[in-house]
């Protein structure tokens, strides 16, 4: 296959299985477009369908040409190969074995990926894709604190080698923001120590200042899942009582640093208008420090809903807004699918849908999978019993220090 060619007929042909097995042939081709094109019918695939039949056979062989993608293509393909890779592993979900495969192939390729060059898609694309196998197929703490530890170095340089020399653009430090706070969101704030939380919260701190406004949003909902995971507010009681006096300047230190995030907060949340300002960009921010603001006086959280075709998310804390959010964005037009059917997705959430979308998900099972996920003699109950204790199990790993802490209806 020297060429894939392109056209509304044949983008329908390789939505199917037999299309999407082509499109892996065209993976080994070696010219760059026509892998790219393949690499984006499969996204298409793996958005309009959860194709376990074709993952159940070909998961590996995705797998490595997608690294090889990462390896020698432009950014766009590496782009497009971290996207796979990403859906790859959502689509996996329960198959723990195979998620956690996902992770630890991709560590070494990736790693030596973020080494070379500083393109802001190539880096971005990889951070995310990073991110979602994390949350997938990290099985325990270690795990994904060391996705934390590669992230978190994009974050503040200085603090790690295992990232180019430059500082990355704004572009890649709101990228990194972004998937370490999605990552952290899944941590247990007592396993992690004083100085790592103040070390983080001090350095996004400084970020609320700059003139990047992403950038500042990005900061914002990060130190909003670090008050919320963290339970600062129960590490300083317990502090106040101490005879320790390293612990007690531990206290009045965190306490000036919530200070200075207040205001911080008050004054983004308040945040006049400027020339060449975009106002949607502008109400953005303002809406979502005001949600901030009242989290850390009073203690409410960001509750809203979110329209999923005829049903409805609840959403009630930080941690789940920034999660929705994040695999949202990286789902694109798939996110209602695999809501609607992808079972991992619905225990992560705790979402039902209504009846008639689980019996239509039925229309898309072969008989291996409705083995696989309808038998009441499969490993499904164990599996979700394991998706909803994840942040409990987690908790449970040692501690490795790294150097992280980690509004209104939306519709669909």
């Amino acid at each position: 296959m020297s060429e894939l060619t392109v056209t509304p007929e044949t983008e329908e042909l390789y939505a199917g299985d037999k299309g999407l097995d082509q499109c892996l042939d065209a993976l080994f081709e070696k010219r760059g477009s026509t892998r790219e094109k393949a690499l984006s019918l499969l996204i298409d695939g793996f958005a309009n369908k959860l194709q376990h039949q074709f993952v159940e056979n070909k998961c590996i062989t995705l797998l490595n040409q997608c690294h090889n993608s990462i390896k020698r293509g432009s950014s766009k393909e590496i782009n497009l190969a971290s996207r796979v890779i990403g859906m790859l592993a959502i689509t996996v979900g329960y198959e723990d074995t195979a998620a956690h495969e996902v992770l630890e192939e991709s560590i070494v390729p990736f790693s030596q990926a973020l080494k070379s060059g500083s393109d802001s898609l190539k880096i971005s694309s990889i951070l995310d894709c990073l991110a979602v196998i994390t949350f997938v197929g990290g099985s325990d703490t270690e795990a994904t604190e060391r996705s934390m530890q590669i992230i978190w170095q994009f974050v503040n340089p200085k603090l790690g080698s295992n990232v180019v020399a430059s500082k990355p653009n704004t572009t890649i430090l709101t990228a990194a923001i972004s998937a370490w706070t999605f990552l952290l969101t899944t941590m247990d704030g007592c396993n992690l120590n004083s100085k790592t939380w103040q070390e983080s919260i001090s350095y996004l701190s400084n970020l609320l200042d700059k003139d990047d406004r992403m950038l500042r949003i990005a900061a914002g909902e990060a130190l909003a899942v670090i008050f919320e995971v963290g339970n600062l507010e129960k590490i300083l009681d317990e502090a106040k009582g101490s005879s320790d006096s390293s612990m007690r300047e531990k206290v009045i230190h965190l306490q000036g640093l919530k200070g200075k995030i207040l205001n911080q907060v008050r004054n983004l949340s308040a945040e006049a208008g400027g020339k060449g300002l975009a106002k949607k960009d502008l109400n953005s921010q303002k809406n979502l420090f005001r949600e901030i603001l009242e989290f850390l006086e009073d203690g409410y959280g960001p509750e809203t809903t979110i329209k999923i075709g005829a049903d409805v998310l609840s959403i009630a804390t930080w941690s789940q807004l920034i999660q929705v959010n994040f695999l949202k964005r990286f789902l694109g037009g798939g996110f209602v699918k695999h809501m609607q059917e992808n079972i991992f997705l619905q225990d992560v959430f705790d979402f039902t849908p209504k009846k008639k979308n689980i019996a239509n998900s039925d229309l898309y099972l072969s008989g291996t999978e409705k083995r696989m996920f309808k038998s009441p003699n499969s490993a499904l109950n164990k599996a979700r019993t394991q998706s909803l204790n994840k942040k409990r199990m987690m908790s449970q790993g040692r501690n490795t220090g790294h150097y992280s802490v980690s509004a209104g209806d939306e519709d669909v």
